[in-house]
């Protein structure tokens, strides 16, 4: 949406950002002199460095176009606020603030460690002040500016320090935590699987397939993930190894290149991978997986065993495992906490039969509410009542209280 355009109160469709999907760290020369001017202009002269600063981008990186940046620097994240969505503008505050940042002198501070001991303990401490904020000003509000310019400790050798309080605690070692969309976009980058223009299409998918699902802010594996992962790694291990897919995007950057033919790269690759393929079939020829079912707290009224979540044709449902003998199911209802503009009753998220999420009152049929648009936790400054989202690219947030006052104001 920022690369499309945006519609700026004062300057009409605006293109905030250039092309988005390149891992490129080259910026033009013109950037480089906006964003100098820019530096001097709100800094100060002690804020640019005495030579402009270069960035190599990695070898394996898509360096067609130019690095994400701003395209007019004039329009600061603060001017243009009004003008974006929520997330529209974090986007771009990160991106703007990113660029001039790096184009900045580099910041200076002063570090203090000390050791002092008890006679038969070693305690360590260290600190650190800022001696000059260089580029981290970028990213700093007002608070921040009052503590980072603090002093170092006044401490000298010899010092005596006393002890007020000792905590002894054993620490264990912690399992890895779960990926997130972030950390897990990291690693591929890391492994040099994928690319910037894949990276949303493979999360995406994995999605899309239930291969996992989302818990709170971290993808967690389902048993179909599980189940799948362990049936690739058994019979396909040189697909799904990072080093092979990895290979691969060097080979079909040497195609870009023009030192290799594709014909030749796809054979290298289709002779292994039809015998593997070969192999699967005969082995797999009658064998028959069953995804474990995810069981459930609530309680099947008619036998009394623990409901579990099914997956149909139009999506997951509760059903009783004791099926055929037992054929009790139930919708899965999600609440998602915004109240019916019309009667007040709670919207509920639900499918259609094509699969596509929609949200309804739970008081249908009595109450004829329904959207594809998605209820906000938000109210509605003159009504009270929840606000919701456009589920278009320009996501306005708008209230559907058409009763409302603001209404119609809330909906442009």
């Amino acid at each position: 949406e920022l690369y499309e355009g945006v519609d700026i109160a004062g300057e009409g469709l605006t293109g905030l950002i250039t092309y988005m999907r390149t891992d490129s760290l080259r910026i033009s020369d013109d950037a480089a002199a906006a964003a100098k001017e820019q530096i001097l202009s709100a800094f100060g002269a002690e804020y640019y460095p005495e030579k402009r600063r270069f960035y190599k981008t990695k070898k394996s990186a898509q360096d067609a176009h130019e690095a994400i940046r701003p395209t007019i620097l004039r329009l600061t994240p603060q001017l243009v606020k009004a003008s974006l969505s929520s997330d529209q503008y974090r986007v771009y505050k990160l991106i703007y603030e990113r660029f001039i940042a790096s184009q900045m002198s580099d910041a200076v501070y002063d570090t203090m460690n000390v050791d002092f001991s008890d006679g038969e303990h070693v305690f360590k401490m260290s600190c650190q002040a800022v001696r000059f904020a260089g580029y981290t000003v970028v990213y700093e509000d007002s608070e921040k500016k009052e503590t980072s310019q603090s002093k170092l400790y006044d401490l000298h050798e010899g010092d005596a320090v006393r002890i007020s309080d000792l905590d002894k605690q054993q620490n264990f070692t912690q399992p890895p935590s779960r990926y997130t969309e972030a950390s897990l976009i990291k690693t591929l980058e890391e492994n040099e699987v994928g690319r910037p223009s894949t990276y949303v299409p493979i999360i995406t998918t994995i999605l899309a397939r239930e291969y996992v699902e989302r818990d709170g802010k971290t993808l967690k594996p389902t048993a179909l993930g599980e189940i799948t992962t362990e049936l690739m790694q058994q019979n396909f291990p040189d697909i799904v190894d990072c080093d092979f897919t990895a290979e691969l995007e060097k080979e079909l950057d040497t195609v870009e290149d023009g030192k290799e033919q594709w014909q030749n790269v796809i054979a290298k690759f289709y002779d292994g991978f039809s015998k593997s393929l070969t192999t699967a079939e005969e082995k797999l020829k009658d064998v028959r997986f069953k995804v474990p079912d995810e069981v459930t707290e609530e309680i099947c009224p008619n036998c009394g065993r623990n409901l579990v979540i099914k997956n149909g044709r139009f999506g997951k449902f509760l059903a009783c495992p004791g099926y055929p003998e037992c054929k009790f199911t139930k919708a899965i209802i999600i609440d998602t906490g915004a109240t019916c503009p019309k009667c007040g009753g709670k919207i509920l998220q639900r499918r259609s039969r094509t699969g596509k999420t929609f949200f309804g009152c739970e008081n249908n049929p009595t109450c004829d509410f329904m959207t594809w648009d998605t209820p906000l936790k938000d109210t509605c400054p003159h009504c009270g009542k929840h606000l919701f989202r456009r589920n278009n690219r320009f996501r306005q947030v708008y209230c559907a209280n058409s009763a409302c006052p603001g209404a119609a104001k809330e909906s442009k």
